[in-house]
């Protein structure tokens, strides 16, 4: 052995806990480090093929003789220097620990706090957080605050936190994960013990989508202990506000979870906030939250909270009453210059009764309701099913929204014949082939339609409720499936348009196709949803010739997607989209739209420019 390679044998590597500690100590005036630190180990070497796919055995097998080892010392560099000899990274120490057998919990727990406070590998100290999120106690919460601030271990230690301090795993969270500049200051605050600082920095978060994300929200609500400053009274009405802002943000479904169903203290915090709205000044801004907030009380994840019997209708009551009041309901009839203001205000006019338009008790068998969100936080427009008032799909799936109108209404899908139909009800957020979607099979048996064979297309499982079949009478599912599918109140000029440009679309397909051109989606631009946006694929040879169909893309030949976009001009939606097919009798679509997918190569190949820096627009869904 040479000289370095014995020093560095017989020294003995610093814990993850001092090192964590040292350079927290190194912080000014005790600030919270913004991203975390880095883990100090070089990067472990590459495990092969047959490593990889043992990993998890391997895991359990290391780990399992040391965890009722009654000498904790003797346990801790033991496993240590197993999971280093197997080379094994935190995720595979992850995956198992949660599931682990634990026969003599005194001794696993000796174990877990040996390893996060000494122990010098990653994957050993991973093992000691996964014990910690199962057996940790109060005198625990120091060092895995600390050792949430190495980053690699920062979703461990907040969920080991989360069961002894939720705020202080909150706060962890937020010192790590958050990088805007106007949330440090509340973060700076909460960190200093400042609760007058930190409660005046609270009114003073931004709450647009880019800065307050679904899970920033919820942990905010945690760090500063928001249900706790709701029941002061009084409440100081920026406070009471800004938690408006907050519970509106957790419900959105941005997210492979809603939010708000994470919130422990999320019924008390809707309540104190409805019970108080007419302590609110009437704004466009005050207005659309409680509009929200009434919507997702209504048919979204929140009416899935554990209300006690009766309050969920109460609340909305509440909220009713502040929101028809002659000074917010003039806020419908405002006009404005800001076209972000405009769009909201007209969101206002179309959705305001909808939260209120039927209770609970009141909504025996199927409703289909089609949700839009407010559109300063904007979303998909998401088809609800609910069943005797209560939305199904928070519940069942809980990954992601209900499909889009166009999918599940305008194609017909959930009209019931005796032939049984699966459908899809809702994809995950990231795709369904990541996280799955949710099916379920219709059929019309006799004087009834069932809903039966509901099918999840993943293993993720998050406590969803498992459905049984209902039954529904014929005669009043046609009628309702027939009232869902010609109201249109929720939708808005562009929104319009493009589903009068897909249904001429699909009675003449030959308006795309004779351009060598195939039809790809229609729905509005997730950024300006006042623009109409038709995709389709181009490439040479699509168009029907000498006899054949054609219409099918080649993949192993150059294609293009496009874009066209059609803003919104002011003229009705039904004038626009009719033009919009006109100019498709007699205008290649390729001089009208650009680029947007594909390759430069492609591109070139086919004699189109390439853009160059331009944002791609997304679908908001249709």
């Amino acid at each position: 052995m040479s000289a370095p390679d014995e020093r560095g044998a017989l020294t003995p590597r610093p814990s993850l806990y001092d090192y964590a500690l040292r350079r927290y100590g190194a912080e000014p005036d005790g600030r919270l480090p913004e991203g975390g630190y880095p883990v100090p180990d070089p990067p472990p070497r590459p495990l092969s093929p047959l490593d990889r796919r043992t990993a998890r055995q391997n895991a359990i097998d290391a780990v399992t003789p040391f965890l009722t080892d009654p000498d904790a010392v003797r346990a801790a560099d033991g496993v240590q220097r197993r999971l280093d000899e197997l080379g094994l990274r935190n995720h595979h120490v992850r995956r198992v620990v949660a599931g682990l057998p634990l026969a003599d919990e005194a001794a696993a727990l000796a174990l877990a706090r040996r390893l996060t406070r000494t122990g010098s590998g990653s994957a050993a100290v991973a093992l000691g957080l996964g014990l910690l999120a199962r057996l940790g106690e109060p005198e625990d919460v120091p060092c895995l605050r600390i050792l949430g601030l190495i980053r690699d271990f920062t979703g461990d230690a907040v969920e080991a936190l989360a069961r002894l301090d939720r705020p202080a795993a909150a706060l962890v969270w937020l010192a790590v994960r958050v990088k805007d500049r106007e949330v440090r200051p509340l973060v700076d605050a909460l960190a200093a013990g400042d609760d007058q600082a930190a409660r005046a920095r609270l009114t003073t978060v931004p709450a647009s989508p880019r800065a307050l994300g679904p899970e920033t929200a919820r942990r905010i609500a945690e760090a500063v202990r928001l249900a706790d400053v709701l029941r002061e009274d009084p409440v100081d009405p920026g406070v009471l506000a800004q938690a408006a802002r907050l519970l509106s943000r957790m419900t959105s479904q941005r997210d492979y979870r809603p939010e708000i169903l994470l919130y422990e203290e999320a019924v008390t915090a809707y309540e104190s906030v409805v019970e108080r709205a007419a302590l609110l000044p009437p704004t466009l801004d005050h207005c659309a939250t409680l509009l929200s907030l009434a919507l997702d009380l209504h048919s979204g994840p929140s009416s899935v909270l554990p209300w006690r019997p009766g309050r969920r209708a109460e609340l909305l009551d509440t909220l009713e009453s502040v929101l028809r009041a002659p000074a917010w309901e003039a806020l419908a009839g405002l006009d404005s210059e800001d076209p972000a203001d405009r769009r909201r205000i007209r969101w206002i006019r179309r959705t305001a009764r909808q939260p209120f338009r039927l209770s609970a008790a009141d909504a025996p068998g199927l409703r289909i309701e089609v949700a839009v969100r407010d559109p300063a936080d904007p979303d998909v427009a998401e088809t609800r099913p609910l069943i005797d008032g209560r939305p199904i799909l928070p519940e069942a799936f809980g990954l992601g929204p209900g499909n889009a109108p166009e999918e599940l209404l305008d194609s017909g899908r959930l009209r019931a014949t005796a032939e049984p139909r699966e459908v899809q009800l809702a994809e995950a957020y990231c795709t369904e082939g990541c996280c799955g979607a949710l099916y379920v099979t219709v059929q019309r048996d006799g004087d009834q339609v069932v809903w039966r064979d509901w099918r999840r297309t993943s293993s993720v499982r998050r406590g969803q409720t498992e459905l049984p079949a209902y039954r529904f009478d014929a005669a009043d599912y046609d009628a309702e499936i027939a009232r869902a599918e010609n109201d249109h109140s929720w939708a808005w000029p562009a929104r319009i348009t493009a589903r009068l440009l897909a249904a001429g679309l699909r009675d003449r397909p030959d308006l795309l196709s004779r351009w060598d051109a195939r039809f790809g989606w229609v729905g509005t631009d997730y950024h300006d949803p006042d623009t109409t946006v038709l995709s389709f694929a181009y490439q040479p040879g699509l168009a029907p010739r000498d006899g054949l169909a054609g219409g099918r893309l080649d993949m192993d030949r150059p294609w293009l997607q496009f874009l066209w976009n059609l803003p919104d001009d002011g003229t009705p939606p039904e004038a626009r989209a009719a033009a919009a097919l006109a100019r498709l009798e007699s205008t290649d679509p390729t001089t009208l739209a650009q680029v947007r997918g594909g390759s430069r190569e492609r591109a070139e190949a086919l004699g189109f420019p390439w853009p160059e820096g331009e944002r791609k627009p997304r679908q908001a869904g249709g």
